[in-house]
């Protein structure tokens, strides 16, 4: 592997490790939330702050910067994390995480927060409102792309694959959507709530270029982002992350239900100790 390679993928891997102890940091504070998400979705953060888009941490409204829309607003808290990672919002924030009038809340407002360029709450919303982003940035002139991120229990919503369409049909080249598959939502797993599956053949005959890779291995996201960027084709690009809930605490992964997570007072030390072991070092 070449040397700048390698390290440009160690830095990810830092990067992916400090996402999850901010998200953990910060479910300590209120000892709850959605702390599985956060962990299984860090390294797919971890590549479109640290990697993939253009931004100027310190003005998160500069007109040139590429959008990043979370749809799935319970996600919030990783956001966060992100943000924090990648230097939009102060560290010293992390503590007031759900508090009265922090910058924090636990769904994301884009009223509150540095960086955070939707409102969530009421799911299946993103996609729509990214192509209507896109629309207006191609009508600007701009080269600057669109991201969303939306969970597999979005698919549900009709308006998501009303988006679907209309960003194909629109040739929506400045459009990058992931979608979190980690066949858990409130009611139960995913895929048996709503069937949604072969996801990849319905997305391409739906007119997107789609790829899926397993989006807790960094190396296979790294390619899928470079790859979605660069792809030559006037359409809308798809990556299909496959993910585990809880990735990198092991006590955490392996809960039956993790979508909302109550974690014992004492349990918070442990999974910064997991994270860390799993990562090589000292929590």
């Amino acid at each position: 592997m070449d040397t700048s390679i390698k390290e440009a993928r160690t830095t990810l891997a830092e990067h992916a490790y400090r996402i999850r102890r901010n998200a953990l940091l910060m479910g300590e504070v209120q000892g709850q939330g959605y702390i599985g998400q956060a962990l299984d979705i860090a390294d797919v953060l971890a590549v479109a702050y640290c990697h993939a888009m253009n931004l100027k941490a310190e003005d998160p409204q500069w007109e040139g910067r590429d959008r990043f829309l979370l749809s799935n607003g319970h996600y919030a808290i990783a956001l966060y994390a992100a943000l924090i990672e990648a230097g939009t919002i102060p560290q010293e924030e992390l503590e007031t995480y759900g508090s009265d009038d922090s910058r924090l809340p636990m769904s994301g407002m884009a009223s509150y927060t540095p960086g955070m360029e939707m409102s969530g709450g009421s799911l299946g919303q993103g996609l729509t409102i990214a192509v209507g982003r896109c629309l207006g940035l191609k009508r600007k002139g701009s080269d600057a792309f669109v991201y969303t991120l939306f969970s597999d229990g979005e698919l549900d919503e009709g308006a998501v694959w009303e988006g679907l369409m209309s960003a194909a049909h629109w040739k929506l080249d400045n459009l990058i959507a992931i979608v979190d598959v980690n066949n858990q939502q409130a009611d139960g797993p995913s895929g048996e709530i709503m069937a949604f599956e072969p996801l990849v053949e319905k997305m391409e005959a739906f007119g997107w270029f789609t790829q899926r890779v397993d989006g807790n291995d960094l190396d296979a996201v790294l390619e899928a982002f470079d790859a979605a960027r660069q792809h030559p084709e006037p359409k809308p690009r798809m990556i299909i992350a496959d993910t585990r809930m809880g990735c990198g605490v092991p006590f955490l992964e392996a809960r039956e239900k993790n979508h909302f997570i109550r974690v014992d007072e004492h349990e918070w030390q442990l999974a910064l100790q997991a994270l860390a072991a799993g990562a090589g070092r000292t929590a």
